[in-house]
């Protein structure tokens, strides 16, 4: 997710704006009434489960909704909307049963709820960047395609409380998958009577999940109450959640410090090495890779050797120790480290595609030989990023790299929105991205860049790597799996298709007094289980 859902950044900035030093939300008030206030991000662009495919949108989403199953505490997948369910012996069909369990608004969570969220996530006309995340369900790509029928994609209520799903294929991480918020139900009556702006009013945001939207201050913040009509309403012990939206990395911190929010994404790159020394910045696990797009069918970056001169020229073990500066691992590849491949992580199995040094010497060959010596006749570089002081260092570091090559680098900075919706239309030269990973896998990073994936911002395509991704998702065999996604990543990588910078980490604020909550290294915040305890 861009986070992939997603993306959104995580080095340690969250694109987060807004001053707080009038708050009328004080931590300690916050303690005492079970209220938790947290910096979550930029405005998100969509609160839609079809639609959203970032991780600050998608941190608000799992608190107003939940799927088939859901993640507890410990960050394992157990029954939510199911309480049950069976396969069938070859894999392919899955059968849930559904709980008594109602929306927000009183009426009955059903069966044909996730059949109509998911069908219209795989319509076309949607135009869902994540519909290739229920290409698993048989002819859900030819749908999305419109080379198939919606009856004929593999997800049909028998009844109310009985979904029966048919696969493509043996998909051993389907379950985890149906806690992924694009598998969230949504409501036919609630979409179709208020069409696109379903999602942006509280008061036809209806949800199926522990908490409801009541108030939504644009490009300030956004207020949740406990619903009392979630099943399992007991377990929930916050009453309230205020998310602010900021992408001011020093308000955010000067907030943190002053008692009056409990916790934020974002702080200045600069204060890291301070806040880790007090212990006030808690730092998590996460899978996923921060990169630069490169738009592969424009001048000059049309010529791989071009795209592998300009990713040979950054340094990014200097990015990683003088920006990051929290223990992000320099990117020798796409997929992170992380993941197990067929007995050690997969990153080590796969190997390393790029230096963790720049290598100035290689690069300016290839420039060269790509016919344009000493970057003579190369056309100005564009690179855009949103709004964020960590992505504009990195943005000037890899400036100045790029210009040691002879080449003439402009930076453009523009809010989330606008840098998401550029490269989704692929209107740019090379753009600031990142990917946090939806589920423990490497294909959730390979399919990535399939030919028919929405998130492939590159506008490059392999009809090989299609068929390897292909053959991956079909065979059952994890190690031919693994082999199949490995070839796939070498494909990627040495085509330079995309430039791989660093592995991310998660950096956060939050006080030791919040308690009960789940990081996860998706970069999900599963707050909905937390308490206060002072």
């Amino acid at each position: 997710m861009k986070k992939r859902l997603i993306a959104a950044f995580i080095l340690v900035m969250f694109l987060v704006t807004g001053l707080f030093i009038n708050s009328n939300y004080k931590s300690t008030e916050a303690a005492a009434k079970q209220v938790l206030t947290y910096i979550n991000g930029a405005e998100p662009r969509y609160l839609d489960p079809a639609l959203n495919n970032a991780v600050d949108g998608a941190n608000i989403i799992i608190n107003v909704f939940e799927g088939l199953t859901r993640v507890n505490v410990k960050g394992e997948t157990v029954p939510g909307m199911a309480y049950k369910w069976t396969v069938s012996k070859d894999g392919l069909t899955y059968t849930f049963y559904l709980r008594d369990a109602k929306w927000s608004d009183g009426k009955p969570v059903t069966a044909y709820d996730f059949e109509y969220a998911w069908k219209r996530a795989l319509d076309p006309k949607t135009a869902s960047e994540y519909a290739y995340q229920l290409y698993y369900i048989k002819n859900g790509r030819k749908f999305n395609e419109g080379k198939a029928k919606a009856s004929d994609v593999g997800v049909k209520a028998l009844n109310a409380k009985t979904l029966r799903v048919t696969l493509e294929a043996p998909t051993p991480y389907f379950i985890d998958l149906t806690n992924f918020p694009t598998y969230f139900p949504v409501r036919k009556d609630i979409v179709e009577k208020y069409g696109n702006k379903w999602a942006t009013n509280p008061k036809t945001y209806i949800g199926n999940g522990p908490f409801i939207m009541t108030k939504w201050v644009h490009n300030s913040y956004i207020e949740f109450k406990k619903n009392p009509k979630y099943w399992d309403a007991k377990s929930i012990t916050l009453e309230k959640i205020i998310y602010k939206l900021s992408e001011d990395d020093k308000a955010n911190l000067l907030a943190y410090e002053a008692g009056q929010v409990d916790g934020a994404e974002s702080v200045p790159t600069e204060e890291i090495p301070r806040l880790l020394k007090e212990k006030k910045l808690k730092v998590w696990p996460l899978l996923g890779t921060y990169y630069y797009d490169v738009n592969c069918k424009i001048k000059p970056f049309n010529d791989k050797r071009v795209r592998a001169a300009l990713s040979l020229a950054i340094d990014r073990t200097y990015i990683v120790e003088n920006i990051g500066k929290l223990g992000q691992k320099p990117a020798t590849g796409f997929v992170p480290y992380g993941i197990t491949g067929i007995s050690k992580d997969f990153r080590i199995e796969s190997g390393n595609y790029l230096p963790v040094r720049a290598d100035l010497a290689k690069a300016k060959k290839l420039l060269a030989e790509a016919g344009y010596p000493n970057g003579k006749g190369f056309p100005e570089i564009e690179i855009i990023y949103n709004t964020n002081e960590g992505h504009k260092k990195i943005a000037e570091a890899i400036q100045n790299m790029w210009q040691q090559l002879g080449i003439k680098v402009k930076l453009s900075n523009m809010e989330w929105k606008v840098l998401q919706d550029r490269r989704q239309k692929k209107d740019y030269m090379v753009a600031r991205d990142g990917w946090v990973g939806d589920y423990v896998d490497p294909m959730t990073f390979l399919d990535l860049f399939t030919s028919y994936s929405d998130n492939n911002n590159t506008n490059w395509s392999n009809k090989k790597y299609d068929e390897l991704i292909d053959k991956a998702k079909r065979t059952t065999d994890r190690k031919q799996r693994m082999k199949y996604m490995m070839e796939a990543e070498k494909i990627l990588m040495e085509d330079y298709a995309v430039i791989p910078i660093y592995f991310y980490v998660k950096g956060q604020l939050l006080r030791d007094y919040v308690k009960n909550y789940y990081i996860s290294p998706l970069g999900f915040n599963y707050f909905m289980y937390a308490k206060i305890v002072k």
